[in-house]
């Protein structure tokens, strides 16, 4: 008679011989049993305790090198022995977990991951009105909802207002402050920024206009702003006829005289 023990240990052996060709495929209804073969399945590989740990908490992040100054990963021909092993033990992983896979699972992950890089890589884009920005965004979420895939309220208002160009910034700016981003939704944030579009859009003219910003900024500083007080003061006929260089004065008169209050000690009368 085979005791428990002896059974299990059958058992197992029977489990790695059979799953030596292709890992175990998995059945949703049965999924602890398929996560105990699959564990079967990678430590009968080379390296298979690798390759289990690379699953249960993730792959290897690559060392760093300084290369001039400049810090940057390695390359694979960098690594150290050890490190190329985990690395391919990495892969190893990865694709184990992928030929265990039905094929609607692992259309529905593929699916998940390319929703997951649109919502990442979302921006506006050139010369699209914000209804249209706003309709864009609300389909990639509804695709998302569609697979279940649950975002956090607060991330997706922020990526809606994070994403629109610069133009929109003051009033981004204004909704974070009056609207709150953990509660709201962002049909509530376009209808709050829809309100403004006339403005943006102007403010989009005027940068359009002025490409070089610093350029734009030094040319409205080259003249001061009480330049033109000094010089319309000093245009004003009246003034010049009191301070006609030809006029005499006795120090009475010249005491009595008192400095335009339009002058300061940056602008002092030439004698």
């Amino acid at each position: 008679m085979i005791s428990l023990g002896q059974k299990n240990t059958l058992a197992e052996y029977m489990i790695r011989s059979g799953a030596d060709n292709r890992p175990p495929m998995l059945d949703k209804d049965l999924y602890d049993s398929w996560k105990n073969r699959m564990e079967l399945y990678m430590q009968n590989r080379e390296h298979g305790r690798m390759i289990l740990e690379s699953v249960e908490h993730g792959p290897l992040i690559w060392p760093t090198v300084e290369d001039n100054r400049v810090i940057r990963t390695k390359k694979y021909a960098e690594l150290s022995t050890a490190e190329k092993i985990q690395a391919g033990c990495d892969m190893k992983a990865t694709n184990i977990i992928l030929q265990g896979l039905p094929a609607d699972i692992y259309s529905l992950q593929e699916r998940e991951c390319k929703l997951y890089d649109a919502f990442d890589k979302f921006t506006y884009i050139k010369g699209e009105s914000l209804h249209t920005y706003y309709l864009r965004f609300t389909q990639l979420i509804n695709d998302m909802n569609i697979y279940k895939m649950k975002m956090d309220q607060f991330q997706v208002n922020t990526k809606f207002l994070n994403s629109l160009l610069p133009e929109w910034s003051r009033f981004v700016t204004d909704v974070k402050l009056v609207k709150d981003l953990h509660t709201s939704n962002f049909d509530q944030l376009h209808a709050y920024l829809e309100q403004h579009e006339l403005h943006a859009n102007e403010v989009r003219v005027m940068r359009e206009r002025n490409q070089d910003p610093l350029a734009f900024v030094a040319n409205q500083q080259m003249t001061p702003p009480h330049f033109n007080t000094y010089q319309s003061s000093y245009n004003n006929p009246q003034l010049q006829q009191q301070f006609l260089p030809s006029q005499q004065f006795s120090p009475s008169q010249l005491a009595s005289i008192q400095p335009n209050q339009h002058y300061s000690s940056h602008y002092p009368l030439q004698a």
